[in-house]
């Protein structure tokens, strides 16, 4: 099982993990992702991998749980 991690701390509200992702993520009302890790479905993961990849903070992760 593979779970997406975000590091509130970097995230800057660039909102790129919401445009490649929309599925996905949720920002808060200022613009920011603070979602708590979750469990990555296999039907999502390319999507995830690119907001991963398009992250200009790098501030999303998948890991193997």
């Amino acid at each position: 099982m593979k779970k997406v991690i975000v590091d509130h701390e970097r995230c800057q509200g660039h909102a790129m993990c919401v445009m490649y992702a929309c599925d996905l993520f949720h920002l808060d009302d200022n613009g920011y992702n603070r979602m708590q890790p979750f469990e990555l479905r296999v039907v999502d993961e390319d999507a995830a991998y690119t907001a991963v990849d398009m992250c200009p903070e790098k501030a999303i992760k998948i890991i193997e749980s």
